[in-house]
């Protein structure tokens, strides 16, 4: 009888034992039986489904494949978990590293400005009390004399925190920017249009691939790179800027970070290495720009330039003052040696965008901003005029680059699309559409001027003058947020949104 499970050799899904022929029967086949013939389909008896008994049963435990039955098989699953756990440890031992390094800082903060409001308030205190005892002359004295001591640059634990205020471009300064344009046009000429000899060719380009990466340089509980950039003597020496506040420097050969740069109080949204000076630059969404001393790790000043977050950074050739600008409309250039304001410009009274990205031309005259109207905008820096726009984009712009001969401007917003400008005919001569998914956070010029690099989705590399596409690196596994290029094109670093550096070469 199929009904019976000592019959079939199976055991039922939901078995019933029949008090009448004591027999194992699936429920279901059973209860049809009765209602259909009202016996036992063993003895034939009378038998309802009332009487039926239920039988509860273990459910079926599946053995282990053979392939994982052997001593070698349970050996190797005991040590990938062991392997994991200590995996896990490791990782949990960083953080708390991060979180005591954090918790440390915060503390120090807090009892530096401590400090300085009990200094601050016993000094006005002293005014008051000498402007209530002194004559009225001698008390409009007294007052203005504190009220510049305090309203100046104010040390704090060896940092000076610059107030807004413009100073001027003098003389001294514009003849400085007239001398090194001067200068760097003639290298220019000397140099000719031929490019340099140790310059990486083409085809070696097309094949390069990732041969290191480097994770875990910030914190993994506010993962992300935004920002990164070499230093032009040392180029094994990057410094990066990240979702958790610090920018870190890190040397590739050595795989050892240089310094951690604490201080600021929201992301870090652009980075400079000084190209001759153990200096870096900092722009964050907290409306600063730190200015840091690397190898004591030291904040020299804090410039306030503006009211909303820094957007974008850009070194003068001088090496001596800094272009920023930022969502606020305004864009500023400041001395970093003195950490004065020169100038402070507004985009465009008559609108409301915000300034999303500025880099200076290679000769330092002219710069370059983009807004989120869609719009690039070029300006004379001594001059502080805007002398030519270039619209055609939709979307905010994203990133701008100057070529080294200073004859292209390209361009990128949020529309998929990197437009090049002719700068000597002020017209876009070529576009390159890439796919509508991919986004663009990031594009660079090698120093000759004969490779241009895309990064956002993926990283591109682009020949000059032909725009042939050489190599797309799909490596990251996060949004590509900065790329830069090696000396001579001979590697290009990557930082993104996966928390990871990646070196790409032949």
């Amino acid at each position: 009888m199929a009904l019976v499970c000592s019959i079939s050799g199976e055991v039922p899904e939901h078995p019933v034992i029949s008090p009448v022929s004591k027999h194992i029967f699936e429920k279901r086949l059973i209860e049809k039986f009765i209602s259909e013939n009202g016996t036992d389909p063993i003895t034939g008896d009378s038998l309802s489904e009332s009487e039926l008994i239920e039988l509860k049963t273990t459910p079926l435990t599946k053995p282990r494949p053979p392939s994982a039955t052997s001593i070698p098989a349970i050996l190797k699953a005991l040590q990938d978990e062991w392997d994991a756990v200590m995996l896990h440890s490791f990782t949990l031992r960083q953080q708390l590293q991060a979180a005591r390094q954090e918790l440390s800082h915060a503390l120090y903060q807090h009892d530096a400005a401590c400090r300085v409001i009990a200094r601050l308030t016993k000094e006005a205190t002293a005014a008051r009390e000498a402007l209530a005892t002194l004559k009225p002359q001698a008390g409009a004295s007294v007052t203005s004399g504190q009220v510049s001591h305090v309203s100046g640059a104010t040390k704090i634990d060896d940092t000076d925190i610059v107030e807004p205020a413009e100073v001027g471009m003098s003389d001294e300064v514009l003849q400085k920017l007239q001398d090194k344009a001067t200068e760097l046009t003639s290298e220019r000429r000397k140099k000719g249009k031929k490019a340099p000899e140790d310059l990486t060719p083409a085809d070696d380009l097309r094949s390069f691939k990732q041969i290191a990466t480097h994770p875990g340089l910030h914190s993994a509980s506010v993962p992300g790179i935004l920002a990164l950039d070499l230093q032009d003597q040392d180029t094994s020496k990057a410094i990066t800027g990240g979702m958790d506040k610090t920018a870190v420097v890190f040397n590739k050969e050595n795989e050892q970070v240089v310094a951690t740069l604490r201080g600021h109080t929201k992301k870090v949204t652009s980075v400079i290495y000084h190209p001759r000076e153990e200096i870096a630059i900092t722009a964050s969404a907290d409306n600063t720009v730190r200015v840091w001393s690397i190898p004591n790790s030291s904040c020299a000043y804090v410039i306030k330039a503006h009211d909303a977050a820094v957007t974008g950074l850009s070194l003068h050739a001088t090496g001596d003052y800094v272009l920023t600008c930022s969502s606020d409309q305004y864009w500023a250039f400041s001395d970093i040696q003195t950490g004065k304001i020169l100038c402070k410009n507004i985009s465009d009274p008559n609108a409301s965008h915000g300034l999303t990205c500025a880099q200076l031309h290679p000769d330092g005259l002219i710069f370059g901003t983009g807004t989120t109207d869609s719009v690039v905008k070029i300006w004379d820096l001594k001059e502080r005029e805007n002398v030519a726009n270039f619209p055609g984009h939709s979307g905010p712009i994203t990133s701008i680059a100057f070529s080294e001969n200073g004859y292209y401007l390209a361009t990128s917003a949020d529309d998929s699309v990197v437009k090049l400008w002719d700068l000597r005919k002020l017209k876009n001569f070529k576009t390159i559409t890439l796919d509508e998914s991919d986004e663009i956070k990031s594009l660079c010029f090698d120093k000759s001027g004969n490779y241009l690099a895309v990064a956002g989705s993926n990283i591109q590399l682009y020949v000059v003058k032909q725009w042939e596409l050489l190599k797309k690196l799909t490596d990251h596994t996060g949004l590509v947020t900065s790329v830069k290029f090696g000396k001579s094109a001979s590697f290009i670093a990557s930082a993104s949104l996966d928390r990871n550096i990646k070196y790409f070469a032949r």
